[in-house]
């Protein structure tokens, strides 16, 4: 029963807490979340999509134009 008593406790002041903050700040902290989100390839991927950006980013391909013979 204890730990019900605490998660009820822990509920209502989070709700209290939000419900006090003024509606701006809560906005202006969501923003300031978003921008420091990673890209949504990182979520995903992790270094995959780095990595293969580090890798094929380098390397320029062979032109498929053959030199003119002098």
């Amino acid at each position: 029963m204890a730990k019900s008593d605490e998660l009820v406790k822990y509920i209502t002041q989070r709700v209290v807490t939000y419900i006090d903050t003024p509606k701006e700040v809560r906005q202006q902290a969501k923003a300031s979340l978003k921008q420091q989100r990673e890209p949504w390839q990182t979520r995903w991927f992790g270094m995959i999509p780095f990595a293969t950006r580090m890798m094929f980013g380098s390397v320029k391909l062979p032109s498929k134009r053959k030199k003119p013979k002098t």
